[in-house]
């Protein structure tokens, strides 16, 4: 590898740890602006780092001017050439937060920006693996890739009285874009949206959390339901199920092999797995979308981690044995 990639990915590895360190720091109140400051630095870093592997040295500096490296804005867009990738909308959201950064932010801005922060941390663990064959989760642990999140909500009366209209108007209308764009998008690489609902249920089988009836309580709230959002915990794709799970086949060198072949694990294999071990049936794997005549469906990290054992388990036969056992069946 070029001897400026590995420096620039060294230097991109410190601003990633610096963003999560700053943000999940309770002592520190400059989180957003410092997190979109060095997650922002990050990116830019380790795309430049993959530009050089890919296009050459020279590809990271202007044409008309040798001096001067490209903008994150300018590697995004030779990185990422489709404008519409979920991916690279956060991207240029959250360069636009670091940009006004410099100027003025309020605090709640937090609260408009988390789920694009923490798409923004995965997808850059998810890049860094497949660009670059680095595993974020060797320098911080996959628990703390999970930021500390403020569950507070943004009250439109509490922020017209808080701050002047000028920055009122362009806090409120931030929040309405984004989350607009978090309802038309409906994709984890742009942002992870966490809700949480509560029903009251007597079906034990449904419940993800129950307590006893206490007919001396205050509340007339017995049993209670947390409903977890589909976008937040099935949020793979199937297309996002087979490169995680090639992946970890390619991370841990199995020798995923089909008739004495070593392979990729494809859409079929993928749809083979589903049809033998009735994942689409299993609610903890699989989430079926029904709006529409014909369902769609998410798969959750527990079909990943499943589907990647049971290769495990005989990695050189394990496709010829499913297709056998299932026209058995």
């Amino acid at each position: 590898m070029n001897k400026l990639s590995l420096q620039l990915l060294d230097k991109s590895k410190e601003a990633f740890m610096m963003a999560i360190e700053i943000y999940n720091k309770p002592t520190i109140r400059y989180r957003v602006e410092g997190f979109s400051i060095f997650i922002c630095n990050a990116w830019e870093l380790m795309l430049k780092a993959h530009m050089i592997n890919i296009f050459g040295e020279s590809s990271i500096y202007y044409t008309d001017n040798k001096n001067r490296t490209l903008t994150l804005e300018n590697c995004i867009k030779k990185v990422f050439t489709n404008d519409k990738d979920p991916l690279r909308i956060n991207l240029e959201k959250i360069i636009e937060l670091r940009n006004i950064s410099t100027h003025f932010i309020t605090e709640e801005y937090e609260m408009v920006y988390v789920p694009l922060f923490q798409s923004c941390v995965l997808n850059y663990n998810e890049k860094m693996f497949t660009f670059h064959s680095i595993d974020v989760t060797e320098l911080i642990p996959q628990n703390f890739l999970t930021l500390v999140i403020s569950m507070k909500s943004l009250i439109e009366e509490e922020i017209i009285a808080k701050y002047p209209e000028e920055i009122s108007s362009k806090l409120l209308s931030t929040s309405t874009n984004i989350n607009d764009l978090i309802i038309s998008s409906n994709n984890s690489a742009f942002a992870i949206k966490i809700e949480h609902h509560h029903y009251i249920t007597k079906n034990k089988d449904k419940a993800t959390a129950i307590v006893k009836i206490d007919n001396n309580a205050d509340t007339p709230v017995k049993i209670i339901k947390d409903v977890r959002n589909p976008n937040e915990t099935h949020n793979f794709t199937t297309k996002k199920c087979i490169e995680a799970i090639n992946n970890m086949i390619l991370k841990n060198n199995i020798p995923f092999l089909y008739n004495g072949e070593h392979k990729k694990f494809t859409s079929n294999d993928f749809t083979l797995f589903c049809k033998y071990f009735n994942i689409k049936q299993d609610p903890k794997q699989c989430y079926t979308y029904t709006l529409n005549a014909a369902p769609t469906y998410s798969y959750s990290i527990h079909a990943v981690n499943f589907i990647y054992e049971e290769i495990k388990k005989d990695p050189e036969n394990i496709i010829q044995n499913l297709k056998e056992r299932l026209v058995l069946k």
